[in-house]
């Protein structure tokens, strides 16, 4: 044989394996099934698409793929049984305070935020608006310290005062209330600034309110008011019908620090209805000392109900009478809201308040933030700022969380397999829809988790 010869046999022998062994792989990889992860007989509570049905949801690569009766459970790499359970967005508190890791003591900008993590993937949060803690002058340490380190997602409202929420001395400075100012850092980051925050004034001016309403309307977003001390200089009247506009948010709504309950009917008051007819949003907000059963309970009962339940969430009411985000709900619902109201105030609504209407959904294509909850039945008692209680009888628990397609928590384990069960053979694949998955074996001077 010549070297010639030699030498193209080798060449076509090489050639056959190579283009018998491509296919192979393209066919493996093609095999793999047509969906991540498949949460299957929930019942799906979705608002913005009108669903109330037990249901299936399918993800794929962080998104939601299909939402349909009977999927496959071969159709996926992960299938979680969540029957008897309610699988709903992920839910959205619009209302915490989290700029937390400066040291600044007694300050919103400081020691009385808390790191949003860890209060937000155990009770179903999956995305929160920082409620006024920094302005324009300290948001950009905010962002870098927080918002972009979190796995939480983060959005932000502007303090009206520059300096953010870091007690009196700032608080009560309207020489720093510059509406131009603020609105101009809302404008640089408009995918992370979704509106602007008036907070704890007690003087009689409208300043901050209308230097808010200013920063708003040139950057195009929704101002949320906690309309601090009670002054006749500024009525809340006022405040419903002449400063704020359509879109704006009222939080604290049932705290009755502001005239905001009849004191004949124990309904609205005026200025509330008045308020709701022009398109005002109105939010819980409990907090440390912004919610009474004395206004909660007829209000709700007269039809005034919430837009949104936020927290208020703090280092004082995350072990008060608040707790979390779905214990305010609780509330809510022990007051006569059904569960189906309830789940839309902590999605699709705050959703359209911020103008993120692509969040608080389940549609085909969305991003896949999705809360599994447990509905417990038995005695529990829900107490507000005077310390009252109110008792129900039924108690959401969060049993999972999945953020961007992934699980970030898991409170009993469902997404597990037992210990003495057989190796999964999509195991390997669990990056795919957890973020518990195995990590590849660290080198010599790799960082690891403990």
């Amino acid at each position: 044989m010549s070297l010639y010869s030699w030498k193209h046999g080798i060449a076509l022998s090489c050639l056959v394996i190579f283009l018998t062994t491509i296919p192979s792989r393209l066919w493996a990889q093609n095999t793999l099934p047509a969906y991540d992860l498949l949460l299957s007989n929930g019942h799906v509570l979705d608002d913005k698409n009108h669903i109330d049905a037990i249901m299936d949801v399918a993800i794929k690569d962080g998104h939601v793929a299909k939402v349909a009766a009977h999927i496959p459970s071969t159709d996926a790499l992960k299938t979680i049984d969540v029957k008897g359970l309610y699988v709903t967005p992920g839910l959205i508190d619009l209302h915490v305070h989290v700029y937390a890791g400066t040291g600044e003591r007694n300050s919103y900008a400081g020691d009385n935020s808390v790191p949003p993590d860890g209060f937000t993937f155990r009770v179903g949060v999956t995305t929160v608006v920082d409620a006024g803690c920094s302005g324009w002058r300290n948001f950009e340490d905010f962002k870098d310290r927080i918002i972009d380190r979190s796995k939480t997602r983060v959005f932000a409202m502007l303090n009206i005062v520059g300096a953010g929420m870091r007690g009196g001395k700032y608080e009560q400075n309207t020489a720093d209330m510059d509406g131009v100012a603020t609105a101009g850092m809302a404008l640089k980051y408009p995918n992370t600034i979704v509106g602007i925050k008036t907070a704890h004034f007690e003087g009689p001016e409208w300043i901050p309110v209308e230097q808010a309403v200013i920063a708003g309307t040139r950057a195009n977003i929704p101002v949320m008011v906690d309309f601090g001390t009670d002054r006749p200089t500024r009525p809340i009247y006022d405040l419903m019908t002449q400063k704020l506009r359509p879109g704006d948010i009222y939080t604290h709504m049932y705290s009755g620090l502001r005239h905001e309950q009849d004191p004949v009917t124990l309904g609205p008051s005026k200025a509330l209805v008045e308020g709701r007819k022009r398109g005002i949003y109105f939010d819980v907000g409990q907090g440390g000392g912004s919610f009474k059963w004395s206004l909660a309970v007829p209000m709700i009962k007269d039809g005034f109900i919430p837009d949104s339940i936020s927290t208020d969430l703090h280092i004082t009411s995350m072990n008060a009478a608040m707790k979390d985000e779905l214990n305010v709900a609780d509330k809510i619902m022990a007051a006569g809201v059904p569960l189906k109201e309830i789940v839309a105030e902590m999605t699709s609504h705050p959703a359209r308040e911020i103008r993120h209407e692509e969040l608080g959904n389940l549609s085909e294509g969305s991003i896949a933030d999705v809360a599994v909850l447990r509905l417990e039945k038995g005695k529990f008692g829900f107490t507000d700022m005077v310390n009252s209680r109110l008792d129900g009888n039924q108690k959401l628990i969060c049993e999972l969380t999945i953020k961007d397609g992934k699980i970030v928590y898991d409170l009993n384990g469902i997404s597990a397999n037992l210990w003495t069960a057989k190796l999964d053979p999509n195991e390997k694949e669990a990056y795919r829809w957890s973020t518990f998955a195995p990590r590849p074996h660290a080198g010599a001077g790799t960082d690891t988790e403990h």
